[in-house]
């Protein structure tokens, strides 16, 4: 039996040709079709030098099951998500590692309606027919590809959540990391009133600038510098498949994604009284806050984005938000999208004549947080429950919706291991306290590198 280590907690991935190639890409593609049983598919693909053939089989494996494909080209996640539900497809696999390092690739699945399809909603069903190999009976036809690279439909919706007409003229430096934004980037510009800085925008399997995660520090720097020297109002930075963005304010200081979790769920609620929000458990003071403040109801979930994704449905939640910068949104199908935030962030900034960072500071001084840290660690079970031991005969309440969070008078911490890499991570919070917080990061890397 084939082990497929590529199959992991929400996706696939792995390194090319080891745990993913064409065989075992075509294979999914039956696997896909026999498992949901549809008659048409969208399959779209990132800039990775691998991405094309992979997905080329996963098509061959569609069609010579019996179903179409509608195949969308190079993409970001997020148009895969959005072409599924507007054809009305029977599901959509987009492949794409995000942010993985160079030569690993993988596929994003879901269903109809954009519904995710991860370990618990039908990604262990299919590992399993392609460890088996039980892909049904072979049609007596082969389905048909229709290439559809047209990006139209999905600009549309993207510019349908701003009004143009009112947005002032922002200078904005956008940073792809030659990644998938790069064209999205370009074709809205004519649409938008902003002077656009764009750095990197070709999209590039070779990564000549590294692979796009701005989420890692040491990846930040080009984009700092670039907003510094043109003097910009902003800046935007995107990871590979553009499924997250992320924000630098005029002096170059990035933003956690945590506090555009709040200025985008207050910006919604405006649109819509009384919504609830969804977040994660990891930071979640700013976001309560905030949420309870602008008359919402702030609904905890678990980390994931096939977790989030299913309480906004069974909430019918407005919008959701995990501090990792993943942001969701009803009107986009309950999925998440890297584009729609910062379009958001445009609009509140030309509405209140408030500067991005004007925005955020009043969040940034009453809670500010760690942003997530990672560690290595020999066991993260036992690591999180010698900390849960140390901490919790003085915390005020603990919850274990994630890992660990435990709440004291005036901070708190999330303790969880990774679903995708063997990695510890914590994320400490305080009120108004910067003082507090470096303290308690200290005691906390201490205590975990003890373990």
């Amino acid at each position: 039996m084939t082990t497929l280590s590529c199959f992991k907690a929400y996706d696939i991935r792995g390194k090319v040709p080891e745990q993913l190639n064409d065989e075992i890409a075509y294979d999914i593609g039956r696997a896909l079709v026999a498992e949901l049983n549809g008659c048409c598919y969208v399959v779209g693909r990132d800039m990775r030098l691998e991405s094309p053939s992979i997905a080329n089989a996963l098509i061959k494996g569609i069609t010579e099951s019996g179903a179409d494909v509608i195949d969308i080209g190079l993409c970001g996640t997020e148009e895969v998500y959005f072409a599924t539900s507007h054809y009305q497809a029977s599901g959509g696999v987009m492949v794409t590692a995000s942010h993985n390092p160079k030569g690993y690739n993988g596929m994003k699945l879901v269903r109809e309606e954009s519904r995710p399809i991860s370990g618990d909603s039908g990604l262990l069903a299919i590992k399993a027919r392609v460890q088996e190999g039980r892909f049904g009976v072979v049609p007596s036809a082969q389905g048909r590809v229709s290439l559809c690279p047209d990006k139209s439909a999905y600009l549309r919706h993207l510019l349908g959540y701003v009004n143009t007409a009112e947005l002032k003229p922002l200078k904005i430096l956008a940073n792809p990391g030659n990644g998938a934004a790069g064209p999205v980037i370009e074709a809205l510009e004519a649409a938008l009133p902003f002077e656009w800085v764009v750095i990197n925008a070709q999209p590039d399997g070779h990564f000549p600038q590294g692979v796009p995660n701005p989420l890692l520090p040491e990846n930040r720097s080009q984009t700092r510098e670039a907003l510094l020297a043109h003097g910009c109002d902003m800046a935007l930075a995107w990871d590979g498949d553009f499924d997250r963005c992320f924000f630098f304010d005029s002096n170059g200081r990035f933003i956690e994604g945590y506090y555009l979790v709040a200025l985008l769920a207050e910006t919604l609620l405006k649109r819509n009284p009384g919504a609830r929000i969804i977040h994660d458990p990891r930071l979640t003071w700013n976001t309560i806050d905030t949420v309870r403040s602008a008359g919402g109801v702030a609904i905890q979930s678990k980390t994931g984005h096939a977790f989030i994704k299913e309480r906004m449905r069974s909430d019918d939640a407005v919008y959701g938000g995990e501090m990792s910068a993943h942001h969701y949104f009803r009107e986009f199908f309950y999925c998440d999208s890297g584009m729609i935030p910062w379009l958001l962030v445009c609009a509140v900034i030309s509405e209140s004549g408030k500067s991005l960072a004007e925005l955020v500071d009043e969040y940034i001084a009453q809670f500010p947080c760690s942003g997530e840290i990672n560690y290595q660690v020999d066991d993260v079970s036992a690591t999180i429950l010698r900390i849960r031991k140390h901490f919790s005969p003085q915390a005020l309440q603990m919850d274990e919706t994630d890992g660990v969070s435990l709440e004291f008078e005036n901070w708190r911490f999330n303790v969880r291991g990774s679903n995708t890499e063997p990695l510890l991570r914590l994320n400490i919070e305080t009120r108004a306290d910067e003082r507090l917080l470096q303290r308690k990061i200290v005691e906390l890397e201490q205590l975990i590198q003890e373990c």
